[in-house]
């Protein structure tokens, strides 16, 4: 009699893999600047904690998800967990800071593949009317855990007063995933003999370095400018190129029978490369969403220290929206859902850009815009994409989704701040031009000015009722930059409605 398989444990650990995995990029923004002074680095190079890290889970995302399609889900999770585990130990001891770069890359590499793996394991080995509800919540796992990262980063470095502690806690997390994972996991696929395509992976590697490089180099003050420029056009051309080198072999290799890391069959399906187009929207709205915060502040005035308590209801909605996308995966369909996200998304960002002016209507436009990318990072995209591959092809899918989101997510950001950046540009004349030219004296910042250093001016001056008009007059033209990019929030659900749209039409033929 064959015995029947058990889903309660691989779902446990690949939640709470994905869950510690997910939290880690966030959880690192909190000590930030500690990080800097410990080692003694300039903020320019301190970024590069958090842009490493977006590297190594983009350059890691598509590879394992290949290699979980041909060498196993078991194998493949206890290698993430070891890597992720192994990098935190090494970025909490790191004696300098180049050596913490190197750990962030590592952490990625181990991170990065966890939710591809948990994904595909269930895809591949539950029954396909599970496998919304499964999926969402792996989706509600990582969604919450990005939202939440940085509220809980600040807790752990409260109580510590120490930074390695937020990479210590990983540690026996990942030994309890690798023990419980060796024991738990059932491994549901036989090796492949199949070669691994190395040089596919180079040149995706290359392409994907030259593109993250080209698009982080880019000044989101200056963009078309910057575009242009020697820091970011090389970059971008030589990843276009290398894209078309590397889709050129994979066409080539398959063509001989050969196993490529992304199979050009699949690239060449219109609606797999639809749904790659919905996962780079994805990150548009995820984009929106990170910037939140910032609006909070700068625009509603919300304290630092009360701006947690505002935000609670976005992460919650983000993990509701993720269980309840799906639940609706599972009874209307992967599109359908799809579509109603666009919708409620959409509905979130009108109010931000026309309405909110409170506490009440924030928490509205917040738990929309929460449940619609919820919605989105949970199920439905990745059963969308399952359905135009192979079983062996699951990993590869999910994979290159992952990394055309991660590209979204990379690039969009881009895009808000410069929206972000023109309010603040705008704050100093407008100021002027209502107070006079003597109110506020910028010095040599001129229209360079930081928000934070404006606001720091403002709050010297010793007439409260001109501070609380400056301060008023300030969230005002910040409002304007927010708007743009809700703006361009609205367009992006738009657009998710419209292809989504497309694809069940074509469905439906």
């Amino acid at each position: 009699m064959k015995r029947q398989v058990s889903h309660k444990w691989p779902i446990a650990l690949f939640t709470i893999g994905v869950f510690m995995a997910g939290l880690d990029n966030g959880i690192i923004s909190a000590a930030l600047t500690t990080i800097y002074t410990s080692f003694d680095v300039s903020p320019a190079w301190g970024a590069w904690t958090v842009t490493l890290y977006t590297l190594g889970i983009a350059i890691s995302v598509p590879v394992i998800g290949k290699l979980s399609d041909n060498y196993g889900r078991k194998k493949l999770f206890i290698i993430e967990v070891l890597l992720f585990g192994i990098g935190s130990y090494l970025v909490a001891i790191s004696p300098n800071f180049t050596i913490l770069l190197v750990a962030r890359f590592i952490q990625a590499i181990g991170g990065g593949g966890i939710f591809i793996i948990g994904s595909s394991y269930v895809l591949a080995t539950m029954p396909k009317q599970h496998h919304g509800k499964v999926l969402g919540l792996l989706g509600g796992m990582h969604g919450i855990s990005a939202v939440i990262g940085p509220n809980i980063g600040a807790i752990i470095l409260h109580l510590t007063g120490n930074w390695h502690w937020l990479f210590y806690i990983n540690i026996p997390i990942a030994i309890f995933l690798i023990i419980m994972g060796w024991i738990k996991l059932d491994e549901v696929s036989e090796p492949s003999e199949a070669r691994l395509d190395t040089k596919g992976v180079i040149l995706l590697s290359f392409t994907i370095i030259a593109f993250m490089l080209g698009i982080t180099n880019i000044n989101s003050e200056q963009l078309f400018t910057s575009i242009i420029s020697l820091d970011v056009l090389p970059f971008i051309i030589g990843g276009f190129l290398s894209l078309l080198f590397f889709l050129s072999h994979e066409k080539a290799l398959e063509y001989r029978g050969g196993d490529p890391i992304i199979a050009y069959s699949l690239l060449q399906k219109q609606s797999f490369r639809l749904t790659l187009l919905l996962g780079f929207l994805s990150g548009g709205f995820l984009a929106t969403i990170i910037f939140i915060p910032s609006y909070v502040q700068q625009v509603l005035q919300v304290a630092p220290e009360n701006a947690g308590f505002w935000l609670t209801p976005l992460a919650i909605a983000s993990g509701i929206g993720a269980g309840l996308g799906g639940y609706l995966t599972d009874k209307i369909g992967a599109i359908k859902t799809i579509i109603t996200s666009g919708f409620i998304g959409f509905t979130g960002f009108v109010l931000f850009h026309s309405f909110v002016d409170g506490f009440l209507l924030f928490v509205i436009a917040s738990t929309l815009a929460g449940v619609g990318l919820g919605f989105l990072l949970g199920a439905p995209l990745n059963v969308l994409i399952s359905e135009s591959a192979k079983k062996d092809q699951l990993g590869t899918s999910l994979g290159t989704l992952s990394l055309i989101r991660q590209v979204g997510l990379t690039l969009f950001p881009t895009l808000f701040a410069s929206f972000i950046t023109t309010g603040v540009i705008k704050i100093e004349p407008r100021i002027q031009a209502t107070f006079g030219k003597s109110m506020l004296e910028l010095g040599e910042h001129e229209k360079g000015a930081e928000y934070s250093y404006i606001i720091e001016e403002i709050n010297q001056l010793e007439d409260p009722y001109i501070q609380s008009q400056l301060l008023d007059l300030t969230a005002k033209v910040m409002n304007t930059g927010f708007q743009s990019m809700f703006l361009a929030a609205m367009l992006v659900a738009v657009t998710v409605v419209a292809v989504s749209a497309f694809i069940y039409l074509k469905n439906s033929e």
